[in-house]
Protein backbone atom coordinates (compact mmCIF):
# COMPACT_ATOMS: atom_id res chain seq x y z
CA UNK A 1 0.00 0.00 0.00
CA UNK A 2 1.46 3.75 -0.66
CA UNK A 3 0.74 5.74 1.68
CA UNK A 4 2.50 9.04 0.83
CA UNK A 5 -0.65 10.84 -0.02
CA UNK A 6 -1.52 10.32 3.33
CA UNK A 7 1.54 10.82 4.88
CA UNK A 8 1.23 14.18 3.01
CA UNK A 9 -1.67 15.30 4.38
CA UNK A 10 -3.53 13.23 7.76
CA UNK A 11 -5.83 15.63 8.33
CA UNK A 12 -9.08 14.39 6.11
CA UNK A 13 -9.91 11.24 4.35
CA UNK A 14 -7.21 8.99 1.45
CA UNK A 15 -8.43 6.48 -0.62
CA UNK A 16 -6.48 3.54 -1.95
CA UNK A 17 -6.75 0.79 -4.20
CA UNK A 18 -5.57 -1.97 -6.60
CA UNK A 19 -5.63 -1.93 -10.25
CA UNK A 20 -9.24 -3.86 -10.89
CA UNK A 21 -8.56 -7.20 -12.64
CA UNK A 22 -9.66 -7.73 -15.83
CA UNK A 23 -11.70 -10.80 -15.31
CA UNK A 24 -13.75 -8.19 -12.50
CA UNK A 25 -14.96 -6.26 -15.51
CA UNK A 26 -16.26 -8.94 -17.00
CA UNK A 27 -18.07 -12.07 -14.81
CA UNK A 28 -20.25 -10.95 -12.36
CA UNK A 29 -18.75 -10.14 -8.73
CA UNK A 30 -18.67 -10.37 -5.31
CA UNK A 31 -17.89 -7.64 -2.89
CA UNK A 32 -17.41 -7.54 1.22
CA UNK A 33 -17.55 -4.35 3.31
CA UNK A 34 -15.29 -3.97 6.64
CA UNK A 35 -13.78 -1.54 8.49
CA UNK A 36 -11.07 -1.79 11.25
CA UNK A 37 -10.49 1.01 13.73
CA UNK A 38 -13.64 2.28 14.36
CA UNK A 39 -13.31 2.00 18.57
CA UNK A 40 -9.99 3.28 19.29
CA UNK A 41 -9.61 6.73 21.08
CA UNK A 42 -6.34 7.01 18.58
CA UNK A 43 -5.69 6.88 14.88
CA UNK A 44 -7.88 6.89 11.79
CA UNK A 45 -10.78 4.05 10.93
CA UNK A 46 -10.52 2.81 7.75
CA UNK A 47 -13.18 0.79 5.06
CA UNK A 48 -12.21 -1.44 3.27
CA UNK A 49 -13.79 -3.80 0.23
CA UNK A 50 -12.64 -6.34 -1.51
CA UNK A 51 -13.90 -8.05 -4.75
CA UNK A 52 -13.70 -11.32 -7.19
CA UNK A 53 -15.54 -12.97 -9.41
CA UNK A 54 -17.95 -15.17 -8.40
CA UNK A 55 -16.49 -18.26 -10.61
CA UNK A 56 -13.52 -17.75 -8.39
CA UNK A 57 -14.24 -17.27 -4.79
CA UNK A 58 -13.68 -20.70 -3.91
CA UNK A 59 -9.70 -19.29 -5.27
CA UNK A 60 -10.40 -16.93 -2.27
CA UNK A 61 -11.72 -19.53 0.48
CA UNK A 62 -8.36 -21.26 -0.70
CA UNK A 63 -6.25 -18.34 0.93
CA UNK A 64 -7.72 -19.12 4.25
CA UNK A 65 -9.07 -15.68 4.76
CA UNK A 66 -10.43 -15.46 8.21
CA UNK A 67 -11.81 -12.53 10.21
CA UNK A 68 -8.61 -10.18 10.88
CA UNK A 69 -9.62 -10.00 14.79
CA UNK A 70 -8.37 -13.67 15.11
CA UNK A 71 -5.04 -13.41 13.16
CA UNK A 72 -1.55 -12.03 14.07
CA UNK A 73 0.10 -9.14 12.38
CA UNK A 74 2.42 -11.40 10.92
CA UNK A 75 -0.56 -13.82 9.61
CA UNK A 76 -2.49 -10.57 8.44
CA UNK A 77 0.53 -8.83 6.27
CA UNK A 78 1.17 -12.10 4.53
CA UNK A 79 -2.57 -12.80 3.66
CA UNK A 80 -3.07 -9.19 1.98
CA UNK A 81 0.45 -9.97 0.06
CA UNK A 82 -0.37 -12.88 -1.36
CA UNK A 83 -3.93 -11.37 -2.51
CA UNK A 84 -1.92 -8.60 -3.77
CA UNK A 85 -0.17 -11.94 -5.81
CA UNK A 86 -3.26 -12.99 -6.72
CA UNK A 87 -4.27 -9.54 -7.90
CA UNK A 88 -5.57 -10.98 -11.96
CA UNK A 89 -8.79 -11.72 -9.80
CA UNK A 90 -9.09 -10.07 -6.43
CA UNK A 91 -9.25 -6.25 -6.29
CA UNK A 92 -10.00 -3.69 -3.24
CA UNK A 93 -10.27 -0.22 -2.24
CA UNK A 94 -10.34 1.40 0.79
CA UNK A 95 -11.09 5.36 3.07
CA UNK A 96 -8.82 5.85 5.65
CA UNK A 97 -10.51 8.83 7.91
CA UNK A 98 -8.16 10.61 9.88
CA UNK A 99 -9.17 11.25 13.69
CA UNK A 100 -9.63 14.94 12.71
CA UNK A 101 -12.19 14.28 10.19
CA UNK A 102 -14.15 11.79 12.30
CA UNK A 103 -14.20 14.21 15.62
CA UNK A 104 -15.17 17.34 13.63
CA UNK A 105 -17.99 15.39 11.64
CA UNK A 106 -19.39 14.30 15.44
CA UNK A 107 -18.89 17.50 16.95
CA UNK A 108 -19.94 20.06 14.04
CA UNK A 109 -22.72 22.17 14.25
CA UNK A 110 -24.77 19.81 12.78
CA UNK A 111 -24.08 16.30 14.13
CA UNK A 112 -23.22 13.73 11.94
CA UNK A 113 -22.31 10.34 14.01
CA UNK A 114 -20.29 7.31 13.96
CA UNK A 115 -22.87 5.26 12.45
CA UNK A 116 -23.65 7.52 9.59
CA UNK A 117 -20.18 8.27 8.83
CA UNK A 118 -19.18 4.42 8.79
CA UNK A 119 -22.52 3.86 6.10
CA UNK A 120 -21.83 6.63 4.16
CA UNK A 121 -18.09 5.62 3.66
CA UNK A 122 -19.39 2.30 2.64
CA UNK A 123 -22.03 3.36 0.27
CA UNK A 124 -19.18 5.72 -0.98
CA UNK A 125 -16.72 2.24 -1.81
CA UNK A 126 -19.11 0.10 -3.58
CA UNK A 127 -20.36 2.92 -5.64
CA UNK A 128 -16.63 3.43 -6.23
CA UNK A 129 -16.05 0.04 -7.75
CA UNK A 130 -18.94 0.29 -9.50
CA UNK A 131 -17.57 3.31 -11.53
CA UNK A 132 -14.12 1.39 -11.65
CA UNK A 133 -16.39 -0.94 -13.81
CA UNK A 134 -16.48 -4.16 -11.12
CA UNK A 135 -19.35 -5.86 -12.21
CA UNK A 136 -21.19 -6.15 -8.62
CA UNK A 137 -24.33 -8.41 -8.03
CA UNK A 138 -23.81 -9.49 -4.50
CA UNK A 139 -22.77 -7.52 -1.91
CA UNK A 140 -21.88 -8.49 1.95
CA UNK A 141 -21.76 -6.41 4.85
CA UNK A 142 -20.16 -6.19 8.56
CA UNK A 143 -23.21 -4.28 10.40
CA UNK A 144 -22.95 -1.35 12.06
CA UNK A 145 -26.08 -0.48 14.36
CA UNK A 146 -29.59 -2.50 13.32
CA UNK A 147 -28.60 -5.06 10.38
CA UNK A 148 -31.83 -4.93 9.07
CA UNK A 149 -31.92 -1.25 8.72
CA UNK A 150 -28.72 -0.88 7.32
CA UNK A 151 -29.36 -3.30 5.00
CA UNK A 152 -32.40 -2.20 3.63
CA UNK A 153 -30.49 1.11 2.68
CA UNK A 154 -27.62 -0.32 0.82
CA UNK A 155 -30.51 -2.23 -1.04
CA UNK A 156 -32.78 1.19 -1.73
CA UNK A 157 -29.43 2.53 -2.73
CA UNK A 158 -28.03 0.31 -4.88
CA UNK A 159 -31.17 -2.15 -5.88
CA UNK A 160 -29.99 -3.92 -8.75
CA UNK A 161 -27.45 -5.86 -6.37
CA UNK A 162 -28.45 -8.39 -4.12
CA UNK A 163 -27.25 -7.01 -0.37
CA UNK A 164 -26.43 -8.64 2.65
CA UNK A 165 -26.14 -7.48 5.96
CA UNK A 166 -25.18 -9.56 8.69
CA UNK A 167 -23.29 -9.29 12.36
CA UNK A 168 -19.66 -10.95 12.30
CA UNK A 169 -20.17 -11.09 8.49
CA UNK A 170 -16.25 -10.95 8.64
CA UNK A 171 -16.48 -14.53 10.02
CA UNK A 172 -19.33 -15.53 8.00
CA UNK A 173 -18.14 -14.62 4.42
CA UNK A 174 -14.91 -14.68 3.08
CA UNK A 175 -14.82 -11.54 1.20
CA UNK A 176 -15.69 -10.36 3.68
CA UNK A 177 -13.09 -11.37 5.84
CA UNK A 178 -10.57 -10.33 2.86
CA UNK A 179 -11.59 -6.89 3.47
CA UNK A 180 -11.23 -7.16 7.09
CA UNK A 181 -7.72 -7.77 6.80
CA UNK A 182 -6.96 -4.88 3.98
CA UNK A 183 -8.74 -2.98 6.65
CA UNK A 184 -6.88 -4.00 9.44
CA UNK A 185 -3.44 -3.89 7.57
CA UNK A 186 -3.69 -0.24 6.19
CA UNK A 187 -5.12 1.19 9.71
CA UNK A 188 -1.72 -0.73 11.45
CA UNK A 189 0.37 0.30 9.07
CA UNK A 190 -0.85 4.08 9.04
CA UNK A 191 -0.85 3.75 13.06
CA UNK A 192 2.53 2.97 13.04
CA UNK A 193 3.87 5.61 10.40
CA UNK A 194 1.53 8.19 11.70
CA UNK A 195 3.11 11.99 10.30
CA UNK A 196 2.67 14.20 13.44
CA UNK A 197 1.82 17.51 12.33
CA UNK A 198 2.64 19.30 15.27
CA UNK A 199 6.41 19.37 17.07
CA UNK A 200 5.98 17.45 20.26
CA UNK A 201 8.79 17.31 23.05
CA UNK A 202 9.92 13.67 23.78
CA UNK A 203 6.75 12.13 21.73
CA UNK A 204 6.31 8.70 22.91
CA UNK A 205 5.24 6.09 20.26
CA UNK A 206 4.25 3.59 22.87
CA UNK A 207 0.71 4.62 23.09
CA UNK A 208 -0.69 0.85 23.15
CA UNK A 209 -3.32 -0.05 21.44
CA UNK A 210 -5.49 2.98 21.04
CA UNK A 211 -8.20 1.93 22.75
CA UNK A 212 -9.58 3.57 25.93
CA UNK A 213 -9.45 0.91 28.35
CA UNK A 214 -6.01 0.39 27.42
CA UNK A 215 -3.80 1.69 30.38
CA UNK A 216 -0.71 2.49 27.63
CA UNK A 217 -3.17 4.28 25.89
CA UNK A 218 -4.51 6.71 28.94
CA UNK A 219 -0.90 7.03 29.83
CA UNK A 220 -0.05 8.22 26.60
CA UNK A 221 -3.27 10.50 26.41
CA UNK A 222 -2.60 12.31 29.75
CA UNK A 223 1.38 12.80 28.85
CA UNK A 224 0.53 14.09 25.46
CA UNK A 225 -2.41 16.75 27.03
CA UNK A 226 -1.78 20.48 26.24
CA UNK A 227 -3.27 22.92 28.56
CA UNK A 228 -3.76 25.34 26.04
CA UNK A 229 -4.60 23.33 22.55
CA UNK A 230 -5.32 20.01 23.68
CA UNK A 231 -4.27 16.95 22.09
CA UNK A 232 -1.94 16.42 18.55
CA UNK A 233 -4.33 15.47 15.77
CA UNK A 234 -3.16 11.74 15.95
CA UNK A 235 -6.07 12.05 19.05
CA UNK A 236 -10.46 11.43 17.93
CA UNK A 237 -10.94 14.44 21.03
CA UNK A 238 -14.94 13.61 20.21
CA UNK A 239 -14.25 10.61 22.34
CA UNK A 240 -15.28 10.62 26.25
CA UNK A 241 -11.96 9.03 27.31
CA UNK A 242 -10.11 12.32 25.76
CA UNK A 243 -12.55 14.95 27.07
CA UNK A 244 -12.56 13.42 30.31
CA UNK A 245 -8.49 14.37 30.74
CA UNK A 246 -9.16 17.54 28.68
CA UNK A 247 -11.65 18.49 31.71
CA UNK A 248 -9.33 17.71 34.43
CA UNK A 249 -5.86 18.41 33.04
CA UNK A 250 -6.01 21.62 30.50
CA UNK A 251 -7.01 25.36 31.21
CA UNK A 252 -10.73 26.58 31.16
CA UNK A 253 -11.10 28.96 28.51
CA UNK A 254 -14.33 31.63 28.18
CA UNK A 255 -15.34 32.52 24.84
CA UNK A 256 -16.98 35.44 24.68
CA UNK A 257 -17.82 38.82 22.13
CA UNK A 258 -17.42 41.81 22.45
CA UNK A 259 -20.46 43.83 20.55
CA UNK A 260 -19.31 47.56 19.70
Amino acid sequence: MDFRELERDNMGRCRLNSPVPAVCRKEPCVLGVDEAGRGPVLGPMVYAICYCPLSRLADLEALKVADSKTLSESERDRLFAKMEEDGDFVGWALDVLSPNLISTSMLGRVKYNLNSLSHDTAVGLVQHALDQGVKVVQVFVDTVGLPETYQERLQQRFPSIEVTVKAKADALYPVVSAASICAKVARDQAVKNWQFVEKLQDLDTNYGSGYPNDPKTKVWLRKHVEPVFGFPQFVRFSWRTAQSILEKEAESILWWQHCA
